[in-house]
């Protein structure tokens, strides 16, 4: 259930390595935006020191001097840097806040467009919770440490240099002595800001497993209460959020240290320039009006300070989401296109598997040694007991996995030296777990071939007998049909499958159980439609009931990912090996059940 997704990912990256990749891979494209924001911080910083400067005439010629010409120049003179300040700053941040979300919106399309092409073997082992988490927290943290980082570096370390240039033009000697603490901090601060990182990864993991048990939880809520498991699934969650809120708490006691080791070592710094700065003053060593610029320049210089201070805690926040993002990014799909691989056209459809061995995990084998051929345009079934490997002999023929040994032809080609897109617009798949999107009927009947005309949706609808349940329906084939289908019933989803199949129109069709979830008289009509539709097309068909199967071109019987018989129903029959066996069980099961009933 707790999948670990760190086991799929490689390890830890460095700060430099993420930085890197994130200045290659999503800022590049903005430089010039980047440019010009900066340029607007530049003239931002330059107006802050200004404003400190400014402090020298206002205290000597105001003040001290009360020179009355001066006292509209000077007050226009801070107007308009104020202004000027003012309107830099809301450039600077407009231009940031457009980078920023350009940045997620990027890394977002970007991390779908990988995730959307990884094989099936990835998705089944990562529930999608936590790859929705990805997007949702991971890049979020991502636009935050950007968006902090590049204003922090730019914004508060330009105002920095700015107010730093001032103090040293009023007094170098006192400025010199009022920087005595901030190396101090720079040890504790780089300690805390490793803390967070790593802080903020438990995190956004524990966020990830939450968003996937809250969705397992509310997807299954009927058999959650079916078996009145409510108390369960609240202790899971209950759980989870308490350790949620440790770590929030333990992200938070991390993040706001560094406050009281800024606030200390700025009051010393205060503390000693007033000592020692006064002392100048009172012995005439410098004037008031430099002594005050040179103060007001200093405690201007503490916020943007402390902003830089704190600065490493955000970006080790964003660095953790963009470390499990790039650790997704870094995961290849295995299954993908050889170099020379050629489009298939549309297929004829036979269908050959030889000598094909399987294993999902490296260890015991779901085929074994397997071969058979499925002759274009005949109806073939596979039968046999659960765990057989009929299912996954259809999941290898789209290339859903990769063959561990031997080779799957598609008119007599390796299909792995076939476009994987082509491949699969020749295969149409209906399978005994339905999947519908949360949109219309129509458009669930036309996924897969989106350019359907109404007509040809109707059509399909009507050969897989939905068309009268669609047409009772209040919005009809406008009808939002829910998350995975849920406002329908089951053997509704069935026949909605069934018809995308239909309108996909592709020489080869997988049937994996498709009637299994229909009543008898929808199953009869059902029958009937695919009846058609599986005339002059190739059809591997997987059934557990036997009747749906008694007039298939061929029957394959598996058992331990093997063939152990073939023939027609009535050859294996005459054989009397083990389909004639699973026959009588079925029947005679069948036969009791009418008895009783």
């Amino acid at each position: 259930m707790e999948n670990n997704i760190s086991e799929c990912e490689p390890s830890y990256f460095s700060t430099r390595e993420l930085v890197g990749r994130l200045v290659r891979e999503s800022l590049r494209p903005y430089l010039g935006f980047l440019s010009l924001a900066i340029f607007f911080m530049a003239v931002m910083a330059g107006s802050t020191g200004l404003s400190a400067w400014l402090m020298k005439p206002v205290v000597n010629e105001i003040f001290i001097a009360q020179n009355q010409d001066m006292l509209w120049v000077i007050g226009f003179a801070v107007l308009v840097t104020f202004f000027v300040k003012g309107a830099s700053n809301y450039a600077q941040s407009v231009l940031m806040s457009h980078i920023g979300y350009r940045i997620v919106t990027d890394n977002q399309n970007r991390l779908y467009r990988h995730l959307i092409n990884m094989d099936v073997s990835f998705h089944n082992t990562i529930p999608p919770g936590r790859l929705v988490s990805r997007f949702l927290v991971d890049i979020n943290h991502m636009r935050i440490a950007v968006s902090n980082a590049l204003t922090g570096f730019g914004k508060d370390l330009l105002s920095l240099i700015s107010l730093v240039f001032v103090m040293f033009l009023q007094d170098w000697e006192l400025a010199l002595i009022s920087f005595f603490a901030f190396p101090i901090a720079i040890l504790p601060i780089s300690r805390l800001g490793k803390r967070m990182r790593k802080v903020t990864v438990d995190n956004q993991e524990e966020q990830g497993l939450l968003t996937a048990i809250l969705g397992e939880s509310f997807e299954g809520i009927r058999v959650v209460k079916s078996y009145s498991m409510q108390d369960y699934e609240k202790k899971r969650v209950f759980s989870l959020l308490e350790r949620i809120r440790l770590l929030n708490m333990k992200s938070a006691r991390t993040r706001s240290l560094s406050s009281p080791i800024m606030e200390t070592l700025g009051g010393a710094a205060v503390a000693v320039v007033i000592v020692y700065g006064g002392l100048r003053v009172i012995e005439s060593q410098t004037d008031a009006g430099s002594f005050f610029s040179f103060i007001t320049a200093l405690l201007l210089a503490y916020e943007p300070m402390k902003r830089l201070a704190n600065l490493n805690n955000s970006l080790q926040e964003g660095l953790a989401g963009a470390q499990r993002m790039f650790q997704l990014l870094d995961k290849k799909p295995v299954i993908k296109d050889t170099l020379n691989a050629k489009s298939l056209g549309r297929a004829d459809g036979k269908i050959n598997f030889d000598s094909v061995s399987f294993s999902y995990n490296s260890e015991a084998l779901a085929l074994n040694n397997i071969s058979f051929d499925v002759p274009a345009g005949k109806r073939v079934a596979l039968i046999g007991p659960s765990g057989a490997g009929k299912s996954t002999i259809l999941n290898l023929i789209p290339r859903f996995y990769e063959a561990t040994l031997g080779r799957v032809l598609i008119d007599d080609e390796d299909i792995r030296n076939i476009t994987i897109k082509s491949l699969r617009q020749n295969i149409a798949l209906v399978s005994q777990e339905v999947t519908l999107f949360d949109d219309t009927i129509r458009a669930n009947i036309a996924y897969g071939k989106v350019e359907s005309t109404d007509a040809d949706i109707e059509n399909a609808a009507q050969n897989a007998a939905a068309l009268d349940f669609i047409k009772e329906l209040p919005g009809g084939f406008n009808t939002i049909v829910g998350q995975r289908g849920v406002r329908l019933s089951g053997g509704q989803r069935q026949r909605l499958a069934i018809a995308r199949a239909m309108i996909k129109n592709s020489p080869i069709l997988l049937l994996d159980e498709a009637t299994s979830a229909l009543d008898t008289e929808s199953e009869l009509q059902i029958q009937n439609a695919l009846g058609k539709l599986m005339k002059n097309r190739t059809t591997l068909v997987i059934a557990h009931r036997l009747s749906t199967v008694l007039d298939a071109d061929l029957i394959y019987v598996i058992i331990g990912g093997r063939v152990v018989e073939s023939g027609t129903h009535l050859d294996l029959l005459a054989e009397g090996g083990d389909y004639k066996r699973l026959y009588n069980l079925q029947f005679s099961d069948q036969l009791s059940a009418g008895k009783k009933r």
